[in-house]
């Protein structure tokens, strides 16, 4: 009996590692492009929490979860346009303008949150959420099956971005664009390419992921939404891709492994355990700075990462 609910409690800590590590994967992957063209967004928490307000309240409304998923990806790009307005065109200095849309998207989708739902009578409300998309066959498998092929819709598509986005950066002449923008700007700009073009829609299309992830978090996870339900996974998504060292295939395994350890201290809360479960919570970010430490002599990070290019400047 032991050794079936010790089966059963490593089977579950994996399931809910995968599903856990989806919106991380899917913000990391998106934060990755954009910091590929040199551009440092640290507005992602502001993204998802309004990203996953905008789900919710489509699906609310309309009852549709197709249109839900419409509205949360709009909504994560309309975020991320602010930014490229500010950053971009404007040359505000990107830190500040990332912690203010963090400030704004929360903030703001509380506010619309209070002038929608005021006369509903409950603080907390619920809608649909997608079912759980079984593979035939694949999902069958034991343990495997279970883990990787009995996941949303939205898992599949979160691990099958990968490959497409690796290959978009790395065998395209945009992704080369991309890249040189982030490494060296000005020999980018003589060579006529448009800096505010490519950062644009690297922005667009980081907010284009951040408002998948901000959807699986409300419409497709839990279903409710509420002020704190990005809970810190923006900056997560933002040491993950540090962690992954700006590759793809280790940004993957820092998703999953993150979302092995919120799994697993979610798993030991639930069982009323003694163990230290902050520490746990600490561990992303302890574990980023070791990387940081680790990587310093073979960083991939874009070398004008976070610096605004400013035309006829040295």
């Amino acid at each position: 009996m032991a050794d079936e609910i010790t089966a059963i409690f490593a089977l579950s800590v994996l399931v809910g590692a995968v599903r856990i590590g989806v919106p991380l994967l899917l913000a990391a992957i998106g934060e990755m492009v954009v910091e590929r063209s040199g551009i440092l967004n640290l507005g992602i928490e502001g993204t998802l929490t309004f990203s996953a307000f905008g789900a919710f309240v489509a699906v609310e409304q309309t009852g549709s979860l197709v249109f839900g998923v419409v509205a949360g990806v709009l909504s994560g790009m309309l975020v991320s346009l602010v930014m490229a307005v500010l950053t971009v065109t404007f040359k505000v200095e990107q830190v500040v303008a990332g912690l203010a849309l963090n400030l704004l998207g929360i903030g703001f989708a509380f506010y619309l949150l209070r002038a929608i739902f005021s006369e509903s009578g409950t603080d907390v409300l619920s809608v649909e959420t997608w079912d759980v998309v079984e593979i035939p066959l694949l999902s069958s498998i034991p343990w495997i099956g279970d883990i990787f092929f009995s996941q949303h819709w939205l898992a599949y598509v979160a691990f099958a971005s990968l490959p497409l986005v690796w290959f978009g950066l790395n065998r395209t002449g945009f992704g080369l664009e991309l890249r040189s923008v982030g490494d060296n700007p000005k020999a980018a700009d003589l060579r006529g390419v448009s800096i505010a073009k490519v950062q644009y829609l690297a922005l667009l299309f980081g907010g284009f992921m951040s408002g998948l992830a901000g959807s699986f978090l409300s419409i497709f996870s839990t279903g409710q939404f509420f002020p704190a339900i990005a809970g810190g996974r923006g900056w997560i998504a933002l040491a993950i891709v540090i962690f992954g060292n700006w590759r793809p295939g280790r940004i993957l395994i820092g998703s999953l492994f993150f979302g092995f350890l919120e799994a697993y201290q979610l798993t030991l809360q639930a069982q009323g355990s003694d163990l230290p479960l902050n520490l746990l919570l600490a561990m992303p970010y302890v574990l980023t700075i070791v990387a940081l430490v680790v990587n310093r002599s073979r960083s991939n990070s874009p070398l004008h990462l976070g610096a605004p290019y400013l035309r006829g400047v040295r």
